[in-house]
């Protein structure tokens, strides 16, 4: 474990978990009432992580799953936000009449599949062959550190934005889920 290696983890790990990029996908979400509670998105993205780091193989393995089903199923899931950004149709609502779905948004889609997704999962899978299992850990709570606080910060980053910007990010980003999740298809699907 080195400093070098440390921070090698953590940066790719930031970028292919991609929260700025993230960030007006979870602001539109909030504005159409899906509540995203900080604490939950990072514990429940934290322990998909750390439990893949230990556990990937063997639990996709269980299952009789191979790492590109899941990728595909992903990819489903961040396609279905895309559209919704893009075109305003609604897949993923907050039932008004259910309190007790008061986190709906906090697990899924956030903390999985755009967060902990098959792309940071099967990258923490790629790490193994490079880095040692505490320099991964290490990268990922840094990581989730930076999620956390700018979780809480989206109160704030969606007050700055005037509602035009707000738009044409939210279409903008959604296209880009929506080519991201193409490509992982592309990437995962063998002929």
């Amino acid at each position: 474990m080195t400093l070098k290696a440390i921070l090698s983890v953590t940066l790719i790990l930031f970028s292919v978990m991609d929260i700025i990029g993230s960030l007006p996908v979870i602001i539109n979400m909030k504005k159409d009432g899906i509540k995203i509670t900080p604490s939950v998105v990072t514990i429940c993205a934290g322990l998909l992580m750390i439990s893949f780091l230990f556990f990937g193989t063997t639990i996709l393995d269980l299952f009789g799953i191979h790492v590109s089903s899941f990728a595909l199923a992903g990819s489903l899931v961040i396609f279905f936000i895309g559209l919704e950004m893009t075109l305003g149709i609604r897949f993923f609502r907050k039932d008004l009449e259910d309190e007790e779905e008061n986190d709906s948004g906090s697990i899924v889609p956030v903390a999985f599949p755009l967060l902990a997704g098959a792309g940071t999962l099967t990258t923490i899978l790629s790490l193994k062959s490079d880095f040692d299992n505490m320099s991964i850990i290490i990268g990922i709570v840094i990581n989730l550190l930076i999620v956390f606080g700018i979780l809480h910060a989206t109160p704030w980053l969606s007050k700055k934005m005037t509602p035009t910007l707000s738009s044409s990010l939210r279409k903008v980003f959604g296209i880009l889920l929506i080519a991201i999740a193409f490509e992982m298809v592309r990437s995962n699907i063998s002929f």
